[in-house]
């Protein structure tokens, strides 16, 4: 070891920032490396979100349709097919959102709505947030009950 070979401790020492604007001695006076003139040059400057340099921007020049309802209710929907292959499966006579929850069915904070597809030949009772026309005949035809949330 000998002195030529001393350096400082990794990240003990900090590149210096580069100083600008501090006269035409230190290289960064003048225009202080902002170049001449233009928007870019002045202080305050902020480019638009999606500013195309003039251009019509893009998400001017494409059309919009409709909306976004921010009431819309979101359901989860099972069918009567699923309703007898969960009956058949667990001797199930009571399906509650918890049940189709422990099946995997539905995630937990869903609304759930029950759909007419397919046949229904158990008796169960069915709990849910809402019902087709279509699956509240099918269920009470099969002496079924239907339980709205």
């Amino acid at each position: 070891m000998d002195l030529s070979s001393l350096k400082p401790a990794a990240g003990s020492v900090k590149k210096e920032k580069k100083r600008v604007g501090r006269g035409q001695g230190s290289g960064k006076g003048g225009t202080s490396t902002r170049g001449h003139k233009g928007a870019k040059s002045r202080s305050g400057y902020k480019k638009k979100r999606g500013f195309e340099g003039g251009q019509m921007p893009l998400q001017r020049t494409s059309p919009k349709f409709g909306f976004k309802n921010i009431n819309r209710k979101e359901y989860r929907v099972i069918n009567l097919s699923t309703l007898q292959a969960l009956a058949d499966k667990g001797n199930i006579t009571d399906i509650t959102p918890e049940v189709l929850i422990e099946n995997g069915l539905v995630p937990k904070s869903a609304l759930i709505k029950i759909l007419g597809k397919g046949n229904l030949k158990s008796k169960v009772n069915v709990t849910a947030h809402s019902f087709s026309e279509s699956a509240k005949k099918a269920i009470t035809e099969a002496q079924g009950t239907v339980n709205i949330i």
